[in-house]
């Protein structure tokens, strides 16, 4: 006589991420820095669009900031 047995085999898979409180942090000032560095882009952008409408053109913008910047 035989003996047959049977194996029952039960995968049990399980995924869980843990993220490290600093690595969180880090992200979180990256992305406050990016903003921040965004913010002073448009406003300088915004700057040179509202000098160059002041000084009538791009040409005349340049030569009003040589003005500026020596003085004369």
């Amino acid at each position: 006589m035989s003996e047959r047995t049977k194996a029952i085999n039960k995968t049990a898979t399980s995924t869980s991420t843990k993220q490290d409180a600093t690595t969180e942090i880090s992200r979180v000032g990256v992305i406050t820095v990016a903003a921040f560095g965004v913010v002073v882009g448009l406003w300088s952008l915004a700057c040179i669009v509202g000098g160059m409408a002041a000084s009538g053109g791009p040409l005349a913008f340049v030569g009003d900031w040589f003005k500026a910047v020596t003085g004369m």
